[in-house]
């Protein structure tokens, strides 16, 4: 045959021809590029929110911000006035000032955590603050406040009444509804109260020991440029330790963020993609079977392996066009209910819009994978000689060393790289994702040859027929178990994985275990106020759990080299507390340098802590570090020393409120942040610092609702700066903010778990025809409909028994992976939910195979039997 036009007529006749069949190859693709395009475009239009709302997120032009007063820094107020020079009355300078704090209603006696700030008038320069009634922001200048709606609630306030802030008092006119750049879970952690800045002196807050950022925004005239005074000033700011933000900085700092989350909800929705990928060579795999003799005729009549080969291609890249199409539609509807999906996760009012670019690539991806995932099985038409039309088993043994089969393999390897280092934006990460994939889905398809190979050979013989009848069904011909077990055990992976993940992450934040657990913390207690808080406590029967001593402190030098050298010379990374800088030094990332340090001194290990280099403090240590002859030992904590770029020997200074203090690295610890108890990078000893200036932190354990609030009361009344934290609530914040979070990702995870659905229908329509042919048998031979199904419902239920088994059991190796080494936390499997999923599971594959089987039950057995 040299007609050129011979493949494409083929493959649109063969396409009618079973196109119930190839339905599910479409929907296969189509689940995968609808959670593709969905996640894209809205990562899209997260990008484009930001650029467009730059302005408002950040509120001013230029932001001067650190943990010190600023109008007592020289390098900012020189700045600030130079900048006023130059640019007249057109420059307006607000301040800011944000901190922890306790909101009390006299008039109920309740007391609550509060996220307090103050600003000047005029903030914010950019954007608009919605509050409720509308129009009451200027009247913070009034001496009156704004607060987030849930202080009212859970104060059982109202507009209109007054609290008290510290030592200030303050009548409430109106609530907050939108703040530009504010994300809603932040109140989580203590509801938001707005104050004026010329008011905040009179709340007391501000005196020693307390922890507050201090900020000075600028709006600035078109004449002057936000971006280059940044950049001109930025070494000298950081050696003053001033952190200065433009606008094109918190763009670029938050699109960045914005598009790697983005990106790692994408690999999981590409799962999706790649199973269905593996849903299109089963349904070819078993399309060809089926097309053997009417391959054979064609080659009969003279086509060629290659023309055919190249119609069932072109059907393949086609079907999977028509999917990716469908896909990207259904992923534009679901692109609009994702703002509802990370509503308080975001700090834009997310703009919906089609992503031209996003659909684009969905539809590429779609049809890549179709095509890609198809060629494989497809070369299998070459193994069929005309001589097949007489003689069915005819045909030439596939070599295992065929170039073509290896070729295709790689492709297909090299497709999964490609696909997963498009959607990541890195090479290096997509290989890393292919290849935990790729060693996932290895496991899995050896234990569907495993599950075959115990069928075959291990037989229950006591067991009763039908049982033993519906397990032979997993080794018989056209068997389903690789394609079952692939398709719903890697979905169920996945998601077993990121609920095992989250159950570990939000168990480290639960109070519990053995002995007295603090559920309450009392911070910035004053020397003088000690004997206060214990009052409330003894007045409840209650005796303090510890009581911790905390020094403010800087660090001066690092092994003979100022810092103020480092912050010069060096760069920046980012830190974890989300400060920025600009580059990186061999010591690593400049926040270590920059920081106020809270730092304790003590003679024992705390029980979060265990000494992983050196030797602890023998007792025996009495250099107080006044001189630098003889520092005083310290423990550091083993990251931070990295950061620092020292270790045992290395020797540091600081400066503790204008005195100087020498010490030497004794020894590094690790430290379990994630417990609910006093952690610190750097403990010193008694002698060194136990006369220096401190306030400290007390934990209690009260039981009682009510006596936790009397307590938080008094201490309200008679030592207004302290602020005490509930752990309950804030474990409760933790879990909703957690629990936020993984529901995205889970999200995109359900689409890997249709996908599998889709395929298991898929495998057991392609084995229709046999499971037909075997139930008329059994039902010739005298088997009941009821007998039938008991047969089907044992296959199925071990098929899903090896889907769960294998899901559970990756999911358990990736659980702890992920607590060992990205949580760095302890791993407990949590067997009760897990034990759930797997049952889900089961009965999901059951319901799936059952339905998809009733044919089996419904067909004459005449009517096949002729058919045969």
């Amino acid at each position: 045959m040299t007609d050129p036009w011979f493949a494409i007529r083929l493959a649109w006749r063969d396409t009618w021809a079973s196109w119930r069949r190839l339905t599910l190859l479409v929907a296969a693709v189509m689940a995968g590029v609808a959670a593709l395009v969905a996640i894209n475009s809205f990562t899209d239009n997260l990008r484009h929110s930001v650029a467009e709302q730059a302005e408002a997120l950040l509120g001013a032009d230029l932001v001067f911000s650190a943990r010190a007063e600023l109008d007592t820094n020289v390098v900012v107020t020189a700045l600030v006035d130079s900048i006023s020079r130059a640019g007249g009355r057109d420059v307006i300078v607000a301040r800011s000032v944000s901190l922890a704090a306790m909101a009390y209603l006299p008039r109920h006696g309740t007391a609550r955590l509060i996220q307090l700030r103050s600003v000047d008038t005029g903030w914010p320069f950019h954007g608009e603050i919605v509050t409720s009634p509308a129009g009451v922001w200027p009247r913070l200048q009034e001496g009156q406040a704004i607060v987030d709606p849930s202080l009212l609630t859970s104060l059982d306030a109202a507009v209109g009444d007054t609290i008290t802030v510290g030592e200030g008092r303050f009548p409430v006119v109106g609530t907050v509804v939108t703040v530009p750049g504010e994300v809603g879970l932040q109140s989580a952690f203590g509801a938001r109260v707005y104050i004026a800045t010329s008011r905040l002196p009179s709340t007391g807050l501000l005196g020693f020991g307390a922890r507050a950022e201090h900020e000075i925004a600028l709006r600035l005239p078109a004449t002057l440029g936000a971006q280059p005074i940044a950049d001109a000033n930025r070494p000298a700011l950081r050696e003053a330790r001033v952190r200065v933000r433009t606008v094109a900085d918190d763009r670029d700092t938050l699109t960045n963020a914005l598009t790697r989350l983005g990106r790692y909800l994408g690999l999981v929705a590409l799962v999706a993609l790649l199973l269905g990928g593996l849903g299109t060579a089963s349904a070819v795999h078993v399309l060809i079977k089926q097309r053997m003799q009417a391959i054979a005729v064609l080659r009969c009549l003279g086509a060629t392996s290659r023309q055919i080969l190249l119609a069932y291609l072109l059907q393949a890249l086609c079907l999977g066009f028509v999917g990716a199409v469908l896909g990207a539609a259904i992923g534009v509807g679901m692109q609009q209910a994702m703002p509802t999906l990370f509503r308080d996760l975001v700090p834009v009012d997310v703009q919906l819009f089609v992503s031209l670019p996003a659909i684009g690539l969905g539809i590429a991806l779609g049809c890549w994978t179709a095509l890609i995932f198809a060629v494989l099985p497809l070369l299998a038409i070459r193994d069929v000689p005309p001589l097949a039309t007489l003689r069915p088993s005819a045909g030439r043994n596939a070599s295992r060393r065929d170039p073509a089969r290896i070729g295709a393999l790689l492709a297909v390897m090299a497709s999964v790289v490609a696909l997963a280092a498009i959607q990541v934006g890195s090479l290096r990460q997509g290989a890393w994702f292919a290849l935990g994939g790729g060693v996932a889905l290895l496991v899995l398809w050896l234990t569907a040859l495993l599950t075959i190979v115990v069928a075959r050979r291990v037989s229950p013989r006591r067991a009763p027929y039908l049982v033993r009848q519906g397990l032979a069904n997993l080794h018989r011909p056209a068997n389903q178990t690789v394609t079952v077990v692939l398709s719903l055990g890697f979905g169920a992976f996945l998601l077993t994985t990121l609920f095992t993940a989250q159950a570990n992450l939000l168990r480290e934040f639960r109070i519990g275990g053995e002995g007295p657990q603090a559920n309450m913390v009392f911070i910035d207690v004053q020397p003088d106020q000690i004997p206060i808080l214990d009052d409330a406590l003894r007045a409840e029967g209650i005796a303090p759990i510890s009581t911790t001593p905390i020094v403010n402190m800087r660090l001066l030098e690092v092994d003979g080299v100022t810092v103020s050298k480092i912050l010069v010379e060096g760069g920046g990374a980012s830190s974890p507390d989300g400060e920025a800088s600009d580059s990186s030094t061999e010591r690593g990332g400049l926040w270590a340098f920059r920081r106020e340090y809270r730092s304790t001194y003590r003679e024992a290990l705390g029980p979060s802590e265990r000494v992983v280099a050196g030797a602890w403090f023998d007792g025996t240590d009495t250099a107080t570090g006044q001189t630098a002859a003889a520092p005083a030992p310290i423990s550091v904590e083993q990251d931070l020393a990295k950061e620092l770029g020292v270790g045992l020997g290395s020797r540091l200074t600081w400066d503790i409120q204008g005195l100087t203090l020498h010490t030497v690295v004794r020894s590094l610890r690790s430290v379990n942040w994630a417990r609910f108890e006093p952690n610190f990078f750097v403990i010193f000893t008694g002698a060194a610092l136990g006369r220096a200036p401190q306030t400290s932190v007390t934990l209690a354990s009260i039981p009682d609702a009510g006596a936790r609030g009397r307590v938080q009361r008094q201490l309200a009344e008679r030592a207004a700066n302290v602020t005490s934290v509930d752990l309950g609530e804030l474990q409760q914040a933790l879990e909703m903010v957690i629990a936020r979070v993984v529901s995205a990702i889970r999200f995109m995870a359900i689409f890997s778990l249709v996908t599998g659905v889709i395929v298991l229908v898929g495998a057991i329509a392609t084995s229709r025809w046999q499971r037909i042919r075997e139930g008329t048998l059994l039902r010739t031979l005298g088997a009941t409909r009821g007998q039938v199904l008991t047969i089907l419902s044992v296959e199925y239920v071990a098929l899903g028994l090896a889907a769960a088994l294998v899901a559970t059991g990756l999911a358990t190796v990736a659980g702890w992976s992920l607590a060992r080494w990205v949580f760095q936390t302890g791993f407990v499997l949590p067997w009760a939910p897990m034990l759930a999923l797997a049952g889900g599971l089961v009965s999901l594959t059951l319901v799936v195979g059952l339905w998809s089987s009733l044919d089996v039950l419904r067909r004459p057995p005449l009517a096949v039997l002729r058919n045969d």
